[in-house]
């Protein structure tokens, strides 16, 4: 590998397996990437064989670093954009990369912030690092919650737990509201056999408390859904959120290959333009 990366920086021409040894992939995965535009188009010789060059070895090493930070779709997009001579339509597509980030950062923050209205001792803490978890981010840059020092207590109509009129109080909604969350698959109340009324269990207070939470945040009904899944698939509060901090540590990871790739993005850009 070694001698490969030297004769790239030498100059000298390389062929598939040169280029592909030097980062680790087989020649048809260098093959493949030519063909989708990622690299530029390699020349021939007289009898068809690929030879390769610097640039293109540049070229690689930027669609490789991009991966991580973009995804292999968008990286692939970004590439073909430069390689066009379309350098606008590759800055955008990295603008809409960031912007995603940024986003995700603040869903991560209003988050940890509705738990934390939940239950103050329920804030993550940054040393775990347990599964990511995904959650969607909002269509808009959502308001800050108003603090919430302490969770009202569990209502109860009965053994079997509350009612939508008791729960609406305890939560300072209408139980029109309740009847929409449920709708939208945010609680799942049973219904009492006997009076048919809805009957609202620990687990069902708690979803019901966490979309308050993230509806005060401007979230939406279709962006919370996926979040109660996850709290409902752990089991619970607790272990989302060390999920949490396990998704916080892969938007620190996203951001840092962010800087690698626009780091051999750049180089290569103008490797390219003086080329």
């Amino acid at each position: 590998m070694g001698q490969n990366l030297q004769s790239t920086r030498s100059g000298a021409r390389l062929r598939p397996v040169d280029l592909a040894r030097a980062h680790g992939l087989s020649t048809q995965a260098v093959r493949n990437y030519e063909e989708a535009g990622i690299l530029p188009a390699a020349a021939r010789t007289p009898h068809g064989y690929r030879t390769y060059t610097p640039l293109h070895a540049a070229a690689l090493r930027a669609f490789l670093a991009l991966v991580p930070a973009h995804g292999h779709r968008t990286a692939t997009a970004i590439m073909c954009a430069v390689n066009r001579g379309e350098s606008d339509e590759a800055f955008r597509l990295i603008d809409e990369s960031h912007a995603q980030l940024l986003d995700d950062r603040r869903t991560l923050q209003a988050v940890e912030r509705a738990l934390r209205d939940l239950d103050p001792a329920a804030a993550p803490t940054p040393s775990a690092r347990p599964a990511p978890v995904t959650v969607p981010a909002p269509s808009a840059r959502p308001a800050r919650p108003a603090p919430v020092t302490a969770p009202a207590p569990l209502p109860a109509d009965g053994p079997g737990g509350a009612f939508i009129g008791s729960l609406a109080q305890a939560l300072g909604i209408r139980p029109a509201t309740l009847r929409t969350w449920e709708r939208a698959g945010l609680v799942r109340p049973r219904r009492d056999p006997l009076t048919g009324y809805r009957v609202y269990d620990e687990a069902d207070v708690r979803d019901a408390r966490l979309t308050r939470q993230l509806r005060r945040g401007g979230y939406l009904l279709e962006q919370i859904a996926p979040l109660i899944a996850q709290v409902r698939e752990a089991g619970g509060l607790e272990p989302l959120e060390g999920a949490l901090c396990g998704w916080r540590a892969r938007l620190s990871s996203r951001g840092r290959a962010m800087l690698a790739g626009a780091a051999e993005l750049d180089a290569y850009h103008r490797q390219l333009a003086s080329s």
